[in-house]
């Protein structure tokens, strides 16, 4: 064998129908990523270019 790694991918936890449930493990699972902060503060969406290197651009 070698030395291979076992990485096994995250679960997303889809929605089964009991929201309260799932939006519980999915504030855990952002929390835990360090995401949640996208979700309090928000984000918001740039009308204008003007000014963005190509860079910011491309990224947007």
């Amino acid at each position: 064998m070698g030395s291979e790694a076992n990485f096994a991918a995250p679960s997303i936890p889809k929605f089964d129908g009991n929201y309260d449930h799932w939006s519980m493990v999915m504030e855990n699972l952002l929390r835990s990523k360090e995401y949640w902060v996208a979700v309090e503060s928000g984000y918001t969406e740039t009308n204008s270019r003007d000014g963005m290197t190509t860079t910011q651009i491309k990224n947007l």
